[in-house]
C-alpha cells in the first residue's frame, strides 16, 4: 500500500472527502517526523513505535574500486512492531 492507496482508503472508510483525507495523512506524517527530527520517540498502541538510532562513522569500502572510505555518523528512523500487530500479521 502505498500513500495514495491510503488516502483512498481512509476517504472509503469514513466517508471523507479525499482532500480532507489527504490532509489528515499529511498531518500525522509531518508530527511523526517532527517528534521524530527531535528525537523524541512515537508510539502507537496496537501499531508500533518508531525512534531515531544513532549509527557510528565508520571505514567501508566502495564497491566498484575497493577504495577505503569514511562514513560520517548519522541518525536513522527505526520501526518496532507491537506484539499485536506481529499476532495480527501472523495469522
Amino acid at each position: 500500500m502505498n500513500k495514495t492507496q491510503l488516502i483512498e482508503a481512509l476517504a472509503t472508510k469514513n466517508n471523507m472527502k479525499k482532500k480532507d483525507a489527504e490532509a489528515a495523512v499529511n498531518s500525522v506524517f509531518a508530527a511523526m517526523t517532527e517528534a521524530l527530527a527531535k528525537g523524541e520517540k512515537v508510539q502507537i498502541s496496537g501499531f508500533g513505535s518508531f525512534e531515531t538510532k544513532q549509527r557510528a562513522a565508520r571505514i567501508g569500502r566502495n564497491p566498484h574500486t575497493h577504495e577505503k572510505m569514511e562514513i560520517p555518523a548519522f541518525k536513522s528512523p527505526s520501526f518496532s512492531p507491537s506484539k499485536t500487530l506481529k499476532a495480527e500479521i501472523n495469522q
